[in-house]
């Protein structure tokens, strides 16, 4: 069924990049889930998941949509191409600053495995108050980067309907939900491992693990239902000061040992 909707192409704007920035999107999730799922069911052999590495993976979906929207064509999706830029351009500071954090509370190790086994050795990282803080920072960058209400300024579907996807229809738009779906599932799976000693695949532990993603998903549901949708100016005010703010009150508190 999927290959028989008609992908509609825009008029204006170029087709080919159009069509391809789903594509790079699915790529770049895919790519990014590999590296963090392997360390989380530890599986040793090859690529160890270098954090900056994910950190960038994690980025070229967001950078597909905008991409995408302005090879549209569409003034709609232009201003939600706009939004988003400005969106990555507040969380993302925020969320290298919470990978400092990690990375300074696991001896400057970056690979997740280690972090993951030091966790684990030890006890996870939620369980200080640096650990708790850079939680809630976590949290709301992922509720940016999924485009979750009340950052879902780029789509604002009472607004600019639809956004940054406007003109997007057919196997297309199922890439783009497909990126969606797996970016929904990595970046809890990805706290989790951060923060939450990741996962232990033995016993009750396996259970334990599924619980622990539950309750991210819950989290952000939670947020999303409860809150409404904010200004890209008030967005951008809440990561640039007071998600920062958090961030490095997390980091100092790292250095003196909470």
């Amino acid at each position: 069924m999927l290959l028989v909707k008609e992908t509609i192409l825009p008029k204006q704007g170029s087709p080919l990049i159009f069509l391809l920035a789903p594509i790079f999107a699915v790529f770049g999730a895919t790519m990014a889930g590999v590296f963090i799922l392997l360390p989380l069911l530890n599986i040793t052999s090859g690529f160890r998941g270098d954090l900056l590495v994910i950190f960038y993976l994690l980025t070229i979906p967001s950078f597909s949509y905008i991409i995408g929207a302005l090879a549209s064509g569409n003034p709609l999706a232009a201003v939600g191409g706009s939004r988003e830029m400005k969106l990555i351009l507040s969380y993302e500071m925020t969320f290298l600053l919470l990978i400092a954090g990690i990375i300074m509370k696991c001896s400057q190790h970056f690979d997740l495995y280690s972090i993951i086994k030091t966790q684990q050795a030890g006890y996870p990282f939620i369980g200080s108050i640096s650990g708790v803080l850079l939680f809630v920072v976590g949290i709301f960058c992922i509720q940016a980067k999924l485009a979750l209400v009340p950052f879902d300024m780029p789509e604002a579907e009472a607004e600019i309907t639809e956004g940054i996807f406007i003109e997007y229809s057919g196997a297309a738009y199922a890439l783009i939900k497909l990126t969606k779906y797996i970016m929904f599932f990595i970046l809890p799976a990805f706290l989790v491992a951060l923060l939450m000693s990741g996962f232990r695949l033995e016993g009750i532990h396996i259970i334990w693990a599924i619980l622990k993603v539950v309750a991210v998903v819950l989290i952000l549901t939670l947020i999303r239902n409860t809150n409404p949708r904010v200004k890209i100016k008030q967005a951008i005010s809440f990561f640039v000061v007071w998600m920062n703010l958090i961030a490095i009150i997390a980091l100092v508190l790292i250095v003196f040992g909470y």
